[in-house]
């Protein structure tokens, strides 16, 4: 799997809606280096690694 996915991706693999990742990064729930990354074209990537994690810490 890859590490890094398009936005579009990530809602089809996790079921979040684009509006709902969008709410995150905005919010700062998801920070910018760990969970999301600016690729150099400009769009934004999901770190799927980062995200597992986010998930698992949030389990507690």
């Amino acid at each position: 799997m890859t590490r890094f996915v398009l936005i579009k991706k990530f809602c089809e693999l996790t079921g979040y809606t684009p509006k709902a990742v969008e709410r995150k990064i905005e919010n700062g729930v998801w920070l910018k280096g760990r969970v999301w990354v600016k690729a150099p074209d400009g769009r934004r990537l999901v770190n799927m690694e980062e995200y597992d994690k986010w998930v698992e810490e949030n389990q507690r």
